[in-house]
């Protein structure tokens, strides 16, 4: 039974390599031969009964009274004429069917091929990375759908290469300035410039800790984006989480005389990964501090609303652009006039956005303008007091906890 399969299956794949233009004049030849072929049936197989009982019809009509269809009588002769005849009508109408299919399937492949020949020169363009040659979009709706989804691929590819020369880049910037200063140490312990002192060696271990915080923040975000980070969930008072925090990093605010405000309000329960989100508030916490001047102000706030929990962290520094409200997201961006109190490298907020979004919630910016103050709220879902019984009773599972919390700034 396989032999007769693959058998009829070789000249459908024979069919399949011919080229677009020939299918579609084939196809057209096929439609021809099919409608003179059942034409011809018809006629060969109806024509000679309706011509007797035409011709029986007419003869009872003029009272001739003589039989149809008699071997020698005229209408044999006249039925012997009129087949060969209709035969012959028939074979000129394929072939003129023919050339009109003919000269359809070219007109009409040329039609079709003509924006399919332009979308495969773009794509070929979006091959070479050639991104801003967009297709030519055809009057046809499926040809213009697909020049259009084309298009779109092309400036996604375009953002994405744009994005990808940035980080690279801005990984080199990030790079470069721990390498240099480790470079000038070594140089000059080698050169007797500065000798294995306490200090110099502090300073060489800070360039080095800034090069592994730098891996470790691309290492999350690499995580993070590919949505590898490990979560481990637990029953938590996100109120109280917001409080630690606060206090943790009291001692930064106290050192650069910002005043921290910590307003928690009452418990917020959440099903949720303490240690990520003491990592996400750290950085929020971290920021602000660094966009807030002496004599300024930090507030964390949290709050119930709707089945949600907010977490909000507000300062009175140099605020944030409009435009700067989703930048500020992006790796390694910085806004500009932001004070720099912090080696962080700058992925901090991108890690923390998909933390949140991991944990079913998000982080949004907001900002009255340059010189402002900013504020970045952290919303996460609410967990029902039922649903926290519940889990109190059931064995708790999750992925390995994550390793520290990042500094701030980071």
């Amino acid at each position: 039974m396989k032999r007769p399969l693959t058998a009829m299956k070789r000249p459908l794949t024979a069919m399949k390599r011919l080229r677009l233009s020939v299918r579609l004049l084939l196809a057209h030849l096929v439609v021809a031969a099919v409608g003179t072929l059942t034409a011809y049936l018809m006629v060969r197989l109806l024509t000679p009964r309706l011509f007797d009982e035409r011709m029986a019809h007419m003869q009872r009509m003029a009272g001739q009274g003589r039989g149809v269809g008699r071997s020698g009588g005229p209408e044999t002769r006249l039925r012997d004429v009129l087949l060969p005849a209709l035969d012959t009508a028939l074979v000129i109408g394929f072939v003129a069917s023919a050339l009109a299919a003919a000269l359809a399937a070219v007109i009409y492949t040329r039609r079709l091929l003509r924006p399919l020949d332009a979308l495969r020169h773009a794509t070929r363009q979006i091959a070479a990375g050639r991104y801003d040659a967009p297709a030519q979009v055809p009057s046809e709706p499926e040809l213009a759908a697909l020049a259009t989804d084309i298009n779109t691929l092309a400036r996604t590819l375009a953002h994405t290469e744009t994005r990808r020369t940035r980080l690279l880049g801005e990984v080199a910037h990030e790079m470069r300035t721990p390498l240099t200063a480790l470079d000038g140490y070594v140089e000059g312990l080698i050169d007797g410039v500065f000798t294995a002192s306490p200090d110099t060696l502090a300073s060489l271990s800070d360039e080095l800790r800034r090069l592994h915080r730098l891996a470790d923040d691309l290492s999350g975000l690499s995580r993070a984006q590919e949505g590898r980070l490990g979560l481990t969930l637990v029953d938590v008072d996100l109120a109280e989480c917001a409080r630690r925090a606060a206090v943790r990093l009291s001692p930064q605010f106290e050192d650069a005389r910002v005043t921290l405000a910590i307003e928690t309000g009452p418990p917020a329960p959440a099903h949720a990964d303490p240690d990520r989100i003491m990592q996400v508030l750290t950085n929020l916490l971290g920021n602000a501090l660094l966009a807030t001047p002496a004599g300024g102000t930090v507030t964390i706030a949290t709050r119930l609303d709707a089945g949600q929990v907010e977490i909000a962290v507000s300062d009175t520094g140099v605020g944030l652009a409009p435009d700067d409200l989703t930048r500020v997201f992006e790796r390694f961006y910085r806004a500009p006039g932001q004070q720099r109190r912090s080696s962080g490298s700058g992925v901090g907020l991108t890690i923390a956005r998909e933390i949140a979004r991991r944990h079913g919630g998000d982080i949004t910016a907001s900002s009255a303008g340059l010189g402002q103050g900013a504020r970045f709220t952290l919303t996460l879902p609410a967990d029902p007091p039922a649903a926290a019984g519940r889990r109190r009773h059931e064995p708790r599972t999750g992925h390995t906890p994550p390793s520290a919390v990042k500094s701030p700034g980071s």
